[in-house]
């Protein structure tokens, strides 16, 4: 008896899931307030001063950020309008504080020590003009199966910055090793055994990929210790797409010397 395997259906069901997986990753960079949405990056000196179309009056002292403003200046924080002072204390690598102005948002952050004012707004021209994001069409054959290894216990990586002077901070759980081809290559893997992620270059990068770093979601360590990585999945950081970002690039443990030609590409080309 011959068994046929319907290969065709098999690719078809493979790019139909990519194509709903893409599809969804560009509906949210459609955020009104999401990272296409920023519009400014504003660093704080200790020197009161006025940012450039930003209301009231902004500075850092002793590791916090001040800002004076009137009622007619339309900030708030917490639902409360400022009139006269207010003080906020990011924490250093999370997601900013919020101070709304209408339809904007100002995201008060830290990085490296530094405090700085990133000003989103739904009518940013990166996110008016956003038309999709450029990736190579969906390849099974960019889904491989790796092994991770432990650390004996987690270890800070610390990594550059898209911006001059900044540092991430990132915690490892362990090396991923993977095969493609001929080349047997590994990754330091960021986050849990739970939840794994990488950042990584590839010989694409800079060509027809973003060149600082791509991110894959990797998520759980199997029972035996491997992981699937689908290359297919590899996304840009938020950098590749505006100025206004302080992304990591990827560790110099994660430039990968193959090609990646899967996933995302340099939106820029």
């Amino acid at each position: 008896m011959t068994i046929t395997v319907d290969t065709t259906s098999t690719a078809t069901t493979f790019s139909d899931d990519w194509h709903r997986w893409h599809d969804a990753r560009e509906d949210g960079l459609r955020d009104p307030l999401g990272w296409l949405s920023l519009a400014g990056l504003h660093w704080l000196t200790d020197s009161p001063e006025r940012l450039d179309g930003v209301p009231g009056t902004w500075w850092v002292t002793d590791e916090k950020v001040f800002i004076t403003a009137q009622p007619a200046d339309r900030l708030d924080v917490e639902g409360e309008r400022i009139a006269g002072v207010r003080i906020l204390t990011p924490a250093e690598g999370a997601p900013g504080l919020s101070v709304f102005n209408e339809e904007r948002v100002f995201e008060v952050i830290r990085r490296s020590g530094q405090f700085a004012v990133r000003v989103h707004d739904p009518a940013a021209p990166t996110l008016a003009g956003f038309t999709g994001v450029p990736a190579y069409p969906a390849d099974p054959r960019w889904v491989v199966t790796g092994r991770f290894t432990p650390f004996d216990t987690a270890r800070t990586v610390t990594t550059g910055a898209v911006v001059d002077g900044l540092e991430h901070h990132h915690s490892a759980a362990g090396t991923i090793e993977f095969r493609i081809g001929d080349a047997v290559e590994t990754l330091i893997a960021f986050g849990t055994p739970a939840d794994l992620r990488v950042l990584f270059t590839d010989a694409t990068s800079g060509v027809t990929t973003y060149p600082a770093a791509r991110s894959l979601a990797i998520g759980a360590v199997e029972a035996d210790g491997t992981v699937t990585l689908d290359f297919n999945r590899a996304v840009n950081l938020p950098c590749a797409f505006t100025d206004y970002a302080t992304c990591p690039v990827a560790p110099a443990e994660n430039r990968l010397r193959v090609a990646i030609e899967a996933g995302e590409q340099d939106p820029a080309l």
